[in-house]
């Protein structure tokens, strides 16, 4: 189509198109077309595809999204080159598990790891890091399970699909730890009961026993920003 075409008030050409009318009835069978073989595709490449996908599995299903656009929609494109991409991205996926299953290392490099984000009520830092995670997200995911003091968690793990994985300690004991409530809360934190003479580090959730607010840096991260440390749930 040429620009001299192009008109704001051709609203025929904007909500119909450039096409003639039979096309909508060929339209018909290239979505199901299309349909069938994305079902198909995402069977071959294993029940994982139903489920939270990693970074590898995600790539494929926009690959064949892709690839199944451009026929769907223009006219003069045919389903061939469809088939061929499907084929192409299932034998490449299929690759990668197979690959994935006999070497670990492999397996890791390209369909990334586990990692621990909370050790014992601190953060790894480090693994924030990593994963390009923000304290936030790891605390909003721990007030998701409940949980609104730090202490309370005895490991946090970044799964190799993204989700997050907490466990908390079994023992019943009272544990001291860094609040997980926002701090523009300030009247639901106040009714959380303060350790006595304990303070916890607002980066990494260390622990630090003083009788005043401390004035040094953390020692287990640099940082300087201590807040009253919580018991209980």
């Amino acid at each position: 189509m040429k620009p001299e075409d192009i008109h704001l008030s051709d609203w025929i050409r904007i909500l119909v198109g450039d096409v003639p009318g039979s096309f909508y009835i060929e339209a018909i069978f290239r979505a199901a077309f299309i349909y069938l073989l994305l079902l198909g595709s995402m069977r071959l490449m294993g029940n994982r595809m139903g489920k939270p996908l990693t970074r590898n599995e995600i790539i494929a299903m926009v690959s064949l999204a892709a690839g199944g656009g451009v026929a769907l929609m223009a006219p003069d494109r045919g389903l061939l080159p469809v088939v061929i991409i499907s084929a192409i991205v299932i034998s490449y996926q299929r690759l990668i598990s197979w690959l994935a299953f006999r070497n670990k290392k492999f397996e890791s490099t390209v369909l990334d790891d586990m990692s621990i984000l909370v050790k014992d009520g601190r953060l790894q830092l480090d693994k924030l890091e990593e994963g390009v995670l923000c304290r936030e997200q790891v605390f909003a995911k721990l007030r998701q399970e409940g949980i609104a003091n730090m202490g309370n968690v005895q490991r946090a793990y970044h799964e190799a699909n993204g989700t997050f994985s907490v466990l908390t300690f079994s023992d019943s004991e009272p544990r001291t730890g860094l609040s997980l409530l926002p701090l523009n809360d300030k009247a639901f934190r106040q009714e959380q009961e303060k350790a006595p003479d304990q303070f916890a580090c607002g980066s990494c959730a260390n622990l630090l026993h003083s009788s005043h607010q401390p004035v040094t840096q953390c020692p287990r991260c640099g940082h300087q920003a201590w807040e009253p440390a919580v018991v209980g749930s």
